[in-house]
């Protein structure tokens, strides 16, 4: 090969790096600003293919799709000096790509730390608000409106990042006063358990008391009506007796007097002392 074709060959070389190196694409889903010597010379490349000087202009690229900051949990004080341990996260992207990149220099990783101690920040200030019951299920929602508003004027001003949603996934007590809250707890149903057994017992009592009441009656009125049915079976036969008495007065004497005899000698061990000529014996005296 002639020194002619090798100067050709490698100027045709250089020419398509140079041509390779003067394009660069920028996808729908990135965010890009474009730099001379460092310095930002367009802010916010839009997607397509554009043209660059090489070796004069570098192109900077980023995510610009719904990014994820997973936040480490973290322990907070509620209003009345309560510790709760929270897990949140927050959902991000790239708002001012000149701002990102002057910020964070264009790493997520920056971008994420920055973004997480501010996040931080915000909770513990929310939370320092609210009470414990607001937190868990009263003011929840509001917390987090409230949060994600505060951090992304913040992180727009600070960052150039917009913040989509922030949310709490998880609210629960440290380890060390678990045991305390379920001892507390264990008390509270218990004390409950007394209230109800002592209720129970109240209405049973209540129960037994109207129970015996309603004993006591149907007794009295069993025994009244036995009585007005004794004593009219009583009228009944004082009136026979009498009707009887009435008709044939010898034979009711005799009668009454045979029944005295059965009822006195009806046990051998009865002893009756009485006169021969005794009232008792007039009816075996006769001839």
């Amino acid at each position: 090969m002639s020194n002619k074709s090798l100067f050709t060959l490698i100027a045709g070389a250089v020419l398509a790096l140079v041509a390779w190196n003067s394009f660069y694409i920028v996808a729908q889903t990135e965010r890009a600003v474009l730099l001379q010597f460092g310095k930002v010379s367009e802010s916010d490349v839009q997607p397509g293919l554009h043209m660059k000087i090489p070796y004069v202009n570098q192109v900077r690229k980023f995510d610009g799709r719904l990014l994820t900051l997973d936040a480490p949990t973290q322990r907070f004080l509620t209003l009345e000096k309560k510790a709760v341990m929270v897990d949140a996260f927050a959902k991000w992207r790239v708002a001012n790509a000149d701002q990102y990149y002057t910020a964070t220099s264009g790493m997520k990783q920056v971008a994420d730390e920055r973004l997480a101690r501010r996040l931080e920040a915000g909770l513990r200030d929310q939370f320092g608000k609210r009470t414990l019951h607001e937190v868990v299920s009263g003011q929840r929602d509001e917390l987090m409106a409230n949060i994600t508003s505060s951090l992304d004027r913040l992180a727009r001003r600070e960052l150039g990042i917009e913040i989509i949603d922030v949310r709490v996934k998880s609210i629960d007590l440290p380890r060390e006063v678990n045991r305390s809250v379920f001892e507390r707890m264990s008390s509270e149903r218990a004390r409950e358990a007394r209230e109800h057994r002592a209720k129970g017992k109240e209405l049973a009592e209540g129960i037994r008391a109207d129970a015996d009441r309603q004993r006591r009656v149907l007794l009295a009125e069993a025994y009244r009506e036995a009585e007005e049915i004794r004593g009219d079976g009583d009228a009944r036969s004082t009136a026979v007796y009498a009707d009887a008495f009435g008709q044939d007065a010898d034979f009711y004497a005799f009668y009454r007097s045979l029944q005295a005899y059965r009822d006195s000698f009806s046990s051998k061990s009865d002893v009756l002392v009485l006169t021969p000529d005794s009232e008792f014996f007039r009816f075996m005296q006769q001839k």
